[in-house]
């Protein structure tokens, strides 16, 4: 199994072996290369997210500017949008629904590092002949039709359900069921999301 095989299926990989460093390197080119081009240059933009982010559908808009440890381990679905200051470190895969909104400072981080000390600081590998250290990580899932709001924190491991709600700045550490309010720090559900929040439901928000 390759380095980046383990990456992929969360087990303890090198992240300095088999060409990932050039991988990162080469994602955080395009990034710095996107957060550089005017948001009315369509075009540039589109032909950036077409070789950092191939696997995302029509209508994806990312505000800029954005953060990806790789891209191409991330999928996003059509008409989604991030706002500001989009990062997502997507050692392992990254999967976003259809229409999720996302506000500004979210950040959706698949690593994991060990506790204990002995396990997590830098250490020779003797078969490589480089420093490196033990890392591996875990999934996260956005569900269609979910906002997440400003300052959000998701952890890896996490699936958000369908339709959700996260409120601003909550931090994100557990599956949260579909059709969830949740909020807070840690993040929990307050509440489900019901007919009674449809905007039909409030007419004194509208004007004639």
């Amino acid at each position: 199994m390759t380095e980046r095989e383990k990456m992929l299926l969360g087990k303890i990989y090198d992240p300095f072996t088999e060409g990932l460093p050039e991988e990162r390197s080469k994602a955080h080119r395009l990034c710095k290369l996107y957060n550089d081009t005017f948001e009315t240059d369509l075009e540039k933009r589109k032909e950036i997210l077409d070789e950092l982010i191939p696997n995302r559908g029509k209508n994806v808009y990312l505000q800029g500017p954005i953060y990806f440890d790789f891209g191409t381990n991330t999928a996003i679905g059509e008409g989604s949008y991030a706002n500001f200051n989009f990062t997502v470190l997507d050692i392992c895969p990254v999967t976003i629904g259809k229409f999720v909104f996302i506000g500004p400072n979210v950040s959706l981080l698949t690593p994991k590092h060990p506790l204990c000390h002995q396990d997590r600081n830098p250490y020779f590998n003797k078969k490589t002949g480089t420093v490196t250290d033990m890392e591996y990580g875990a999934p996260i899932t956005i569900g269609d039709n979910c906002w997440i709001a400003g300052n959000v924190t998701i952890c890896a491991g996490v699936t958000i359900g369908e339709g959700c709600v996260i409120g601003a700045g909550a931090v994100v550490t557990r599956d949260i069921p579909a059709g969830s309010l949740a909020f807070g720090n840690p993040c929990r559900v307050v509440r489900a999301i019901t007919e009674a929040d449809c905007l039909s439901a409030h007419p004194e928000l509208f004007t004639e």
